[in-house]
């Protein structure tokens, strides 16, 4: 590679259009070492969105068209906390992805190319954030604005839909701009981020039901969009500051880590990329083991697992707790439908993902029955070992939360308190089977790459995408089957033999599933 013969100043120096050429000259000449994208694999990505539009996002905007909304927004000034909440957790989420994959990273051959010349950060970081935060704004924007005409009322009116599309365009500034905040500023700039954050939404929710009903109906939408945008100008223009003190061996080490998961996902399983981002145990070694020098207990053991990753175990309370409450409030009001099922099945993914995040027995059960000649045949015991934290965990989560909801009488409709138990019990279950379907995969199964000729072309890319995330898909049928069906105790059934379906075929991945299962677990 050749560069100028023109000599350039120190790394800070140097005019923006010299900069902004040999950056291109450095992206052409990368274009043509034959590993990026080529036209044949974005032709193939687009041929995948087509068919995701065809069968599904065409379907769903008919129905939508020919059916009230599922969600009715009514008065604008009860809308406001709803949007606030929505907000938040937007920017909240696009903090803690830039903290493992943010707009920075990029192949670690080229950053370490640029890494080695006289340019600073700025010059070959800051168009690459640019181009990505355009790209995630439209992204988010189309995605927003899909999701509320699919589900709500609020493009119904003219009124109605402009306010509705400020909210959506202030979120859509603020997530991009979050995003990159949470890659290139600290721990202590993101927990400040994310405290005002909520401060400010808990303030613009208190002017907006302190106003006048008429004012607020006519001001409150307006005033979240309008702190939104001023929130992502000031955000944004401090995190551009900052990438030219960016943290190089940090990114590099990031961005090799997004390669290598990338490869995963894309040549195998996505599971296995995800294993690259789990938090290292530190910490609380000896606390596994009594002073006599025996093994804790199932439980005690399970929880000093959790505990010596808190990140992870902060997570799984949390959404453990609020799956709990969403669960009970959608359980409470399934006869209304509408909002009730949405709850129910927000509550049912915030427990299947906080059931996984609460301990590490899930993966070290998957070892041992896959490698049964190393921990022997008699694994009963290793069942209960395993698989005793997880499951008091969720319970005590969802009981909890679900408590919290009753007694604080935020579940409106007042359906008997048994069919709620029931259904709540149920969807535990149900969650719990598809968890451990989930964490019993192995390797890509290679009669998935075969080819499923159809009028409209090859849907073998629908069948891997499916296995990859089988366990939430499990989660989201089963909750559907659950709601359609009037009896609750015929529900909680199903929901059980889902469970054991699910169970059955984790099984069967781990090669457990044959003539000699039940008397290993007799003589367990």
């Amino acid at each position: 590679m050749t560069t100028h013969t023109t000599a350039f100043p120190d790394r800070d120096g140097g005019s923006d259009t010299d900069a902004r050429t040999r950056v291109h000259a450095v992206r052409q000449r990368y274009a043509r070492r034959g590993d990026r994208a080529t036209v044949r694999g974005h032709a193939y990505t687009l041929y995948l969105v087509a068919l995701f539009g065809v069968f599904y996002l065409v379907p769903m905007v008919h129905a939508r068209s020919t059916s009230p909304a599922l969600i009715s927004v009514g008065s604008l000034a009860g809308a406001t906390p709803a949007v606030c909440a929505l907000a938040v957790a937007a920017c909240w989420g696009a903090q803690l992805a830039g903290r493992f994959w943010g707009p920075l990273v990029i192949q670690p051959f080229l950053l370490h190319v640029f890494m080695s010349t006289d340019l600073s950060p700025a010059r070959y970081l800051g168009g690459i954030a640019r181009r990505r935060l355009v790209y995630a704004g439209t992204v988010t924007l189309l995605a927003a604005c899909a999701a509320a005409y699919l589900a709500t009322d609020l493009f119904g009116q003219l009124g109605t839909a402009l306010r509705g599309l400020a909210v959506m365009a202030g979120i859509s500034a603020l997530a991009p701009v979050a995003w990159l905040w949470g890659q290139v500023r600290a721990v202590r700039d993101n927990l400040v981020l994310a405290s005002a954050a909520g401060a400010v939404a808990l303030a613009v929710t208190a002017v907006s039901r302190s106003a006048p009903d008429g004012a607020a109906a006519g001001l409150g939408l307006w005033l979240v969009g309008a702190v939104l945008a001023t929130t992502a100008a000031a955000v944004g223009r401090a995190a551009f500051r900052s990438i030219r003190d960016v943290d190089l061996a940090r990114l590099a080490r990031e961005s090799a880590r997004a390669s290598q998961a990338q490869a995963y996902a894309w040549t195998g399983t996505l599971h296995h990329a995800l294993d690259l981002y789990r938090p290292e145990p530190r910490g609380l070694t000896s606390a596994l083991i009594r002073p006599d020098g025996r093994l804790r207990g199932y439980l005690a053991q399970g929880a000093v697992r959790a505990l010596r990753t808190p990140g992870r175990a902060s997570a799984a309370v949390a959404l453990l707790l609020v799956g709990g409450a969403a669960l009970a409030h959608g359980v409470a009001g399934r006869e209304s439908g509408g909002v009730a099922s949405v709850w129910w099945t927000a509550g049912a993914i915030c427990v299947y993902l906080g059931s996984g995040w609460a301990g590490e027995t899930w993966r070290g059960l998957r070892d041992e029955l896959t490698m049964s000649p190393l921990f022997g045949e008699w694994w009963g015991g290793t069942l209960a070992r395993a698989l005793a934290w997880p499951v008091v965990a969720v319970t005590v989560g969802v009981c909890l939360g679900g408590g919290l909801a009753t007694v604080t009488r935020w579940p409106e409709h007042g359906a008997p308190p048994v069919h709620t138990v029931l259904l709540v019990a149920g969807s535990v279950v149900l969650v719990l089977g598809a968890r451990f379907l989930r964490e019993m995969k192995l390797h890509l199964p290679l009669e998935l790459l075969l080819p499923i000729i159809t009028p409209l072309g090859d849907l073998s890319g629908l069948r891997v995408v499916a296995w990859q995330f089988d366990g939430l898909v499990a989660v989201v049928i089963g909750v559907a089957v659950m709601n359609a069906v009037s009896s609750p105790l015929v529900a909680t059934a199903l929901a059980v033999g889902v469970a054991a379906c699910c169970v059955w075929t984790g099984l069967r991945r781990t090669g457990w599933a044959h003539r000699g299962l039940l008397t290993r677990l007799r003589r367990a």
